[in-house]
């Protein structure tokens, strides 16, 4: 009997957060792989902010989902069909997928065998030996480039690139604050993911309290956010800061992207700002991988995930990561790993 495949394809436009007329789950034959490619039973697919990007009809370093179109998202899982040298039935392998039950894989890089770990723990590959991971250390290794005693702040930092960066720059004998929203995410960061601080940046004066908690300003800034807390920061910058931009979430719902009148900061402190995709760094994740793996044995790195449960739960972790509601990864079980 032919495999089933549910979907969640794309319909129209979203306009803020997705709602229920923008994608529909659909049931469809799973697709039979050809010569040179493997067919994947899917396990757990990340959410991350970008997907949101990937709905619009906006040029980017990938190209929009189409009307039509499965939902794009990375994901894990695992081989249970192969006419390709490179898979055999059973590896675990991560790719760039979707919301979808089954996926068609090939020899490129969009798909990585795990490999160096015992028992995949499929969770926390997606949570930090794969994309997510990569681009915390690219971004914070390379771009911000700590040092011991400097001071270093993310925002976004109880979210799972934020908190991966972070935790790399308190490694590299840096002192790390956060920022993130509410209380109990605050606590998670200090208390869970190990930095010296957070701000609750929606309490009080953002401003004030980056001046009580950064009195010798800001020497690395890993942004996820944009907006009016990338400008706070930029009016904090130390002498010869590096702001490594990640992410814009804050307007990504919007697709507004106000500029920040603090930028002129970068001139007065001798400042850079670098933006950076991980992807351009492939050929460089096992270098990554490995020293996110030793410091995890040495004890020294935490991952956090928040797991929906079933395909049907897609669009409402992707609107969660604009809520607030994830701790550390977003994710969603779509099977049982074997």
């Amino acid at each position: 009997m032919a495999l089933m495949n549910r979907q969640v394809v794309l319909r129209r436009r979203p306009d803020g957060l997705v709602v229920p007329d923008d994608t529909e789950l659909v049931t469809v034959p799973s697709p039979e792989p050809a010569d040179g490619e493997a067919l994947v039973r899917i396990t757990y697919v990340g959410v991350d902010a970008a997907a949101r990007t990937w709905l619009d009809d906006q040029p980017g370093y990938l190209p929009p989902v189409q009307l039509g179109e499965v939902v794009r998202a990375a994901g894990i899982g695992e081989i249970v069909s192969s006419r390709c040298d490179a898979y055999a039935v059973g590896d675990v392998v991560t790719m760039l997928a979707g919301f979808t039950d089954y996926t068609i894989v090939r020899d490129d890089l969009f798909c990585t065998p795990v490999t160096g770990m015992d028992v995949v723990d499929h969770p926390a590959v997606l949570s930090v030996y794969g994309p997510t991971g990569a681009t915390a250390y690219f971004g914070m290794h390379d771009v911000g480039r700590p040092e011991a005693g400097q001071t270093v702040v993310v925002s976004a930092a109880a979210g799972a690139t934020g908190s991966i960066a972070g935790q790399i720059a308190r490694i590299a004998g840096a002192r790390v604050v956060g920022i993130a929203g509410g209380p109990d995410k605050c606590r998670a960061v200090v208390e869970d993911f190990g930095f010296d601080a957070c701000i609750d940046y929606r309490e009080g004066d953002l401003d004030a309290a980056l001046k009580a908690h950064c009195p010798r300003g800001v020497d690395v800034y890993f942004d996820n956010v944009g907006g009016e807390i990338l400008d706070a920061v930029l009016g904090r910058l130390a002498a010869n800061a590096r702001v490594v931009l990640c992410g814009v979430i804050s307007s990504y719902l919007t697709g507004e992207h106000p500029g920040p009148a603090n930028y002129v900061n970068l001139l007065a402190r001798t400042a850079s700002m670098q933006g950076f995709n991980a992807l351009n760094e492939w050929h460089r994740f096992d270098e990554a991988f490995a020293a996110l793996r030793q410091w995890d044995a040495d004890g020294l790195l935490v991952h956090r995930e928040t797991v929906y449960e079933g395909l049907e739960s897609c669009v409402d972790a992707l609107n969660g990561i604009f809520t607030g509601a994830n701790l550390g990864k977003m994710m969603v079980k779509i099977s049982e790993p074997t």
